[in-house]
Formats: structure tokens, sequence, C-alpha cells
């Protein structure tokens, strides 16, 4: 190998040392990311559909179907199916006022049809249309050589960014969305099956007011339950409160419910729901009395396997008050949604008079499903129902009681877009949660939920802080996570999935415990001790912090500097900051900014308080801990992993300097050597100005720039390479990473948020950069090259003039050093801060 090819494989192997390491850690966890190097020019994923039987995972995207195999995901490509819209139609959309982007066909339902179809439907430029596809061929049914379509009016939004749901019951599609090309007509609806079947709400404003829908629940009763009942569908929203008369527009979430035969009324509320009952979901922190108002996603699922009425709805939730990113989780369960609903119905108050008149509730009850008590008395279809049962339901759709729960976790400075929960066997009081909660920075959060107490156990980075989480889905294991350009797979279940002492320690609630001789992370039956399980195992790993119990992180400042001291809340319980008095402070919810003065140095505490909705009195839990010093901390007081880090940073430095060293040595001898073998003519005729040969290429070593776009460095991203034409010191990724400005430190770094689903999404990955660029060669006077390369040939150039060469090229060398030393310099991470590291759960 040449010295030149040498060379170039160093700068390489750093390269991909320093900005992989993230696609390093998914490699050791054998997780798998596919992006657009498999997906290709197809984007815009929006829509799962998972065959569990076979393993094949169905993506709906912009103009594209796609089929991937996740038991071979690095093994086979994808299968793909174009689905778009014709020119004139394109044309037609963007003549009415619509965006290029908006006019192509987004694909938003996937669902399954029971006879080895796949129900298809797409936005088709504001035209929805739906088709069929055979899963087993994968290949959309055709008629006459045309794809077979139908009106999708009713099952599919008109464009891509509207919310919407649906789910498939009995082989019969029940959809919650928009049903007009303008956006302002929304309906809930069966929207197949006999046309006499096909029934909706009521428009009017007590029904849906200016919804926005998140999900949708089959809940199948058991066939042989006692009293008869019917299978019931849920629907989970946000809409405008009318029994709220505030100056600005409240969002409240709400739950709906309708019956599986409800078929409508025969003269009142014809082909409208008969069962339609709403009720609002209240999310509180009970202590506080915070409430958190708006509803992003819900997962379903039975605590007991085969019984439906242990079905339980986890709501991510945010609040249309905070300023800032924040994320609450409630967990609603079917009993209490049922007793609700079938509870008294809130009455619309038109007067201001004191006194009103409740109007009776006529029998049967309104809104009440089918059974075999109202099948008894006659009522075999909701066709048979007196009008004025129908009427008090079309006036009434609203109840006077809340389904209300208390948080279960509560996040501030995170923005949780998707979740998914695998419930852990135990015993009642110990029952266990996992919660895997997708971000809109691509990031995927494990914690887990122990009885009252909660923990962080990883933050995983997926994707770009472009790319936000929008599918989870929980099959054999694994998690398969989505976002509108990538794929991931992701183990997620196992005592082995954790890797360290301190992590299993951590996840010692989920039946996990270390073993020191094997050094790995195993499952066991034996239940844990009393008291705090999480800090009886982290003693057990030799480390001084447990849970509530932090390593002082110490931190070198300079007065004047703006530093924000992390703080990582779980519970929905608030955060206190101990620190020395001044005026130089301000807390943004649990964390703490900071302006260093001579009077503020000295230990900074975090405590929050720990503890769920039974505990009057809640236990204090120190969550971070700070010792701000204007003098170099000591050895002892740096951990060893911070050491390690400090050591690969200088190590990597070093390597850098000697191999830019190396490479302009090696240009300077290899153009000497060009000008060596011109002939003696070629620059005294005054044709030599171009010194590059006629077979020399600019691609060609002998280029004058090495990080020119002729040599493009690789990068990589997730396991995956691109290219770049920089090459960096440092990369932050994720939460993970420290970033110092000469304005605010944050402890608790990211890379912004992420865009919508539905913009621009054809984005490359770009880490930040921590320092200048490196010098390149052609920072140098090439000139003088020119000079020393004429000096060398001995022609007929004076010896003062070649003297002048050399002390140029002496001077242009020298320089360029200099620079290189003063720019390596004024790295940060040389002049030996503290690191701001975050508190314990988010360091991981």
């Amino acid at each position: 190998m040449t010295l030149s090819g040498a060379i170039l494989s160093l700068l390489a192997l750093l390269v991909f040392l320093s900005a992989g390491s993230s696609a390093a850690t998914l490699s050791a966890r054998r997780d798998t990311i596919l992006g657009s190097e498999t997906f290709g020019d197809v984007a815009n994923f929006s829509t799962f559909l998972l065959d569990r039987s076979s393993g094949m995972l169905f993506l709906g995207a912009r103009d594209a179907i796609l089929a991937v195999d996740t038991k071979k995901l690095n093994e086979k490509k994808p299968l793909k199916i174009i689905w778009d819209v014709s020119d004139d139609k394109r044309k037609s959309c963007e003549g009415k006022g619509k965006t290029e982007g908006d006019c192509r066909n987004y694909i938003r339902l996937l669902e399954f049809l029971g006879d080895g179809r796949i129900y298809v439907c797409g936005t088709y430029a504001f035209d929805p249309q739906c088709a069929f596809l055979n899963a087993t061929t994968f290949t959309l049914e055709e008629v006459d050589g045309v794809v077979r379509m139908e009106s999708g009016k009713g099952k599919c939004p008109f464009e891509p960014s509207q919310h919407y749901t649906a789910i498939m019951a009995d082989g019969l599609l029940y959809t919650a969305a928009t049903s007009n090309f303008l956006g302002t007509l929304f309906d809930i609806s069966r929207a197949t099956g006999p046309e006499q079947e096909r029934i909706r709400t009521e428009r009017s404003i007590n029904w849906l007011s200016d919804p926005e829908f998140v999900s949708s629940a089959f809940i199948e009763q058991s066939a042989g339950n006692p009293t008869g009942d019917d299978d019931k569908i849920y629907f989970f929203f946000n809409e405008v409160a009318k029994e709220y008369d505030f100056y600005t527009k409240v969002k409240v979430p709400r739950v709906a419910r309708v019956c599986k035969s409800d078929v409508g009324g025969m003269k009142t509320l014809q082909r409208r729901w008969t069962t339609f009952l709403k009720a609002q979901l209240v999310c509180e922190d009970k202590p506080s009395g915070q409430r958190y108002n708006v509803l992003t996603d819900v997962f379903t699922m039975q605590h007991i396997p085969g019984d439906p009425s242990s079905t339980h709805f986890y709501g991510l939730f945010t609040s249309q008050w905070e300023q800032v990113d924040l994320s609450a989780v409630c967990v609603f369960s079917l009993s209490d949604i049922s007793k609700v609903l079938d509870g008294p119905f809130k009455e619309l108050k038109k007067s201001c008079d004191n006194w009103i008149n409740h109007e009776p509730i006529p029998s049967p009850r309104p809104g009440q499903c089918l059974n075999s008590a109202l099948k008894a008395e006659g009522f075999e279809s909701s066709l048979k129902l007196p009008d004025k049962v129908l009427t008090f339901v079309r006036d009434h759709p609203l109840m006077e009681n809340s389904v209300t729960a208390a948080s279960l976790l509560v996040r501030k400075g995170i923005s949780y877009t998707k979740l998914a929960v695998n419930l852990k066997d135990g015993s009642e009081e110990r029952r266990a949660a996992v919660l895997y909660l997708g971000t809109d920075r691509g990031e995927l959060h494990q914690v887990a939920v122990v009885g009252q107490n909660v923990t962080l156990l990883q933050e995983t980075p997926l994707f770009t802080s472009q790319e936000p989480v929008n599918n989870i889905l929980l099959h054999k294991g694994h998690a398969l996570v989505g976002s509108p350009l990538s794929l991931a797979r992701v183990q997620a279940e196992g005592c082995a999935l954790y890797r360290s002492c301190e992590v299993c320690g951590r996840a010692r609630g989920l039946g996990c415990v270390w073993s020191t001789k094997e050094e790995a992370c195993k499952q066991t039956t034996e239940e844990p001790g009393p008291g705090d399980v999480v800090d009886a195992a982290l003693k057990k790993c030799n480390v001084a912090e447990g849970r509530c119990n932090p390593s002082p992180q110490v931190l070198q400042v300079f007065r004047g500097l703006r530093l924000l001291l992390s703080c990582v809340q779980l519970s929905p319980r608030p955060c206190s900051w101990e620190y020395p008095p001044h005026r130089h402070t301000r807390q943004h919810n649990s964390d703490l900014e900071v302006v260093v003065t001579d009077d503020n140095l000295g230990n900074y505490v975090c405590t929050c308080q720990e503890g769920g909705p039974a505990v009057r009195d809640p236990t204090p839990c120190r969550r971070a801990a700070y010792y701000l010093t204007l003098e170099a901390p000591s050895v002892e007081k740096v951990s060893t992993s911070e050491g390690r880090h400090i050591l690969a940073l200088y190590i990597f430095a070093i390597l850098l300097v000697l191999s830019f060293v190396a490479v302009l040595i090696f240009f300077v001898k290899r153009r000497c050597g060009i000008a060596r073998n011109l002939p003696d003519n070629s620059l005294s005729s005054g044709k030599g100005r171009d010194l590059l040969g006629s077979s020399a290429t600019p691609q060609s070593p002998s280029s004058s720039s090495l990080f020119s776009d002729g040599f493009r460095m690789a990068e990589k991203r997730n396991g995956t390479a691109t290219s770049t034409t920089t090459t960096t010191l440092l990369s932050n990724h994720g939460n993970g990473g420290h970033s110092y400005s000469d304005t605010l430190i944050s402890s608790n770094s990211s890379n912004g948020h992420g865009n919508s689903l539905y913009a621009n999404c054809n984005t490359s990955g770009s880490g930040r950069r921590l320092g200048p660029e490196f010098l390149s060669p052609d920072m140098l006077d090439r000139r003088t090259g020119e000079r020393e390369r004429v000096r060398s040939e001995g022609g007929e150039r004076e010896s003062g003039e070649g003297e002048e060469v050399e002390e140029g090229l002496r001077d242009g060398l020298g320089e360029g050093m200099k620079r290189l030393e003063e720019e390596i310099s004024s790295f940060t991470m040389f002049k030996s801060p503290a690191p701001l590291a975050r508190c314990e759960e988010s360091s991981i």
C-alpha cells in the first residue's frame, strides 16, 4: 500500500470512529435501521400494518406501498408497488390551490379484510381512493389493466396532514375523518358494508366540535357473556369544548363509543348513530391539580389476555397552556369509561335561570347497546327504538361525569409522539410495565413503571433529529419503530438488553438481576426485597450512587458563564433546587439556569417528589447534584468513563494532527517530483501555468486540496455511509451530548425539534460541530509551491530567487502550523472543563 493510500485509510477510519458511535452501539445490540439507501426515493411513511403470523410489515408511503420481511430486514429487499397520481389529476389538484407536494397519493389506510386481501386507501390528490391489495402476491387488483379503485370519501382524509383514525371490525371499516375537500366537515362513520347500514354522526357541534382524531379500538365481547352485550368501537380525539365559555378555545380530550349492531333510527336519526356517546378524559396530577388537556396517542392493551373487561387505554398527553415541551402518560380502564357512559347526561344550559328542570331520561336508556334484556323487550334493532329515546340521544351526546386518571409519568423538555406498552407478569401490587416512547427527535425511550416508582432505563437515538417517530409496533421481543424516512427494528425485551450492572439494577423491578460471575444481566423469579428495589440493586454494583443518590458532577466554570443544570423529572410531583443564596438563577420547569458569579459557587442539588396518587406524603428523591468551582476538578472527582472520554479525545486529536502533517509533507514531495520531471522550456516559455500534465485529472492525488469535492470523506450515521466535505473534531448526537456556547450551556442538549410529518422529508443526516474545521493544504500559498519546483530544477532561475522561494515555503509552513496549533488550542476540551452530565437515568 502506498503512503497516500495508508493516510487516506487512516483518515476514513478516524471519521468512522468519531461519527459512527451511535451506529456501533446499535450494532452491538443487534438492532437494524433501514433508511434511504434501502427505500430509495420512497418517503413519507405514515401507516404500518403487521401480519403477526408471517412477520411481514406493510408500509404506506407517498405514491407507494412497501412490504418488509421483519425476520430478514438485511437479507431481503423490500417489495414495492407504485400507486401514484396521473399528471392530469395532479395538475387539476394544483389548479384548485393546493401545493405540488400535497397533490400526491399518500397512503393513509392499510387494513386486513379477512379474505387474504388488504384494503388500501390514499389521499389521491385530494380525491381519496381505495384499492384492494392481494397480500400473497403483493399486487393491486386490476380491471382491464387499470387498478380497480373505489371512492375513499369518508374512509380516508383528503390531505396528508389531517388527523385521522380507522379500525376494522369483523370486515367492516369504522373511520373518523374529514368528509369534504375543504376539511370543515367531520364524521365518525361505518364506511363499508351494505349501503343502508353505512351510518355516521349527526352534523352538529354538540356531537363533534372541530375534532382532531387520534386513535380507535375495537372491543369484542366474549361470545358467552351472560348479558349478551354488543361489541363496541371506541374513538379517541380532541375537540373544542362547548361546555366551557372562555375567551379562547379550550381543547379537551374525549372518548366516544358506538355499537357494532347500530343501524340508525327509523324516523329520527335516520342513518345516524343511535348509540353515540362521548365523555371527557381527564389526565391530571391530583396533588398539584395540573391537567394535561391535549391527547396525542393511545395504546390499547388487555391486562389479562382474552378478557375484554381488563382492557386499559394508555394515553399520551401534552398541555395546551405550557410554553415548553411536556409529555404525560395516564391510564384509563374500560370499566371506568363504561361507568361514566352509564351515568348522568350533561344538560346544555340555554337559560340564565338558576333553576333548571332537567329533562327526564326516557326508557329504554338512550345510547346503550343492544343486549339480551332489550331484545327480550322487543327491541331487536335500533330501528325499533322510540322517537323520544332517539331525540334525547341527539340532544345529549355528552356525559356529565369525566373519566379521570392520575398521571403515571411526566417529562418536561421532551415531546413524545408515539407510545407502546409491554406488561410484565406479576402480582397486582407488583405489576410492572415498560413504556416505549418515541420522541419528535428520532429517539426511543424505555421507561419502567413498577408500583409507584418510575425509572428511565434507556434513551436510544435511532434517526436524525428531523425524523420524528410516528409508529411503534411490538412484535416477538422487538420494537418496530418508524419515521417518515426510516424503519428500525430494536431489541425490546429480555434482561440481556441491559449490558451493564447499573442499567440492569434499574431494571430490577422487571425481574432482572446482575450476575457478577457471568458479568451479564439475567432473568430471575426471585421477588425483590422490601424498600426501594432499584437502590438496593444498585448497591450490589459497587457504585456509590443510586436512583435517589446520584454522585455530584464537578463542573469547572468561569465568571459570567450561563449554564443550564439538568434535572430529569419522571414523577408528576414537582422538583425543587437547593443552592447558594443569590439572585442569579432561574428555574425552567425542573432545570435550573445559573449565571456564574463568585457568590454562587458550590453545591446544587435537585430533589423531586416520588410516589403515586395513593401516597399522601411522597418521599423526596434526589435526582441530580452538581458542584460549581473555578478551579480544575481533582482527579478523584472525575469518573472513570469521563477520563476515558477525555483520553480518547486527546488520542483522536493527536492522530489527526499527525495525519495532517504527513499529508502535507507527502503533497510537498509529490509536487517537487512533478516539477523535476517537467522539461526545462515548459516554464520559460510561459506555458507552465497549468502544472497538471495532459494525462492528469482534477481527481488525481496531485490535487492541491485533499478535502476538495474530488475526495469526499465517509461519515457513518446509524450504520449507513453518507458523504461530507468537512472533517470535525466532535459531533453531538441525540440527548447524550454536551454543547458549550457563549450564551447558554445545556446539559440536556438536543438537535432541535422534528419537522411536520408531511413536510419535505428528503433530508440528509447532519450533526452539530464543536469547534472550527481543520486547515486544509490549499490554505497555503500555491504559488510558493510553484517557485519551489522551479528552484529544484536548477534552471535559469537566479539563486536569490530560489532562496526567496525556500524562505516563503518555510514561512508558509510555519504560519500554517502556527494557525493549526491555535485552532486546536481553541477547543474547549483542551482547557479541561468538566463536561455537563445529565442526571442518572438520562445519561444511560
